[in-house]
């Protein structure tokens, strides 16, 4: 496995680091017209437990 020959030093360090940031999740609106709740994509509505215009799980 390859090793470093040389220390980074701590500002090369940091500014690597810097870049390792979280992003926001993508959020999407619930097409029941009822509800208009953002939920994650490609997951039942935790309020209404509606799916692709389906009722897959109990509302809340």
């Amino acid at each position: 496995m390859a090793t470093p020959k040389r220390k980074m030093s701590r500002s090369n360090t940091r500014s690597r680091r810097a870049q390792w940031k979280a992003s926001a999740p993508t959020l999407v609106t619930c097409p029941n017209r009822g509800c208009g709740e953002k939920t994650l994509p490609h997951t039942a509505c935790p309020s209404c437990g509606t799916y692709r215009g389906r009722q897959v799980a109990p509302a809340l």
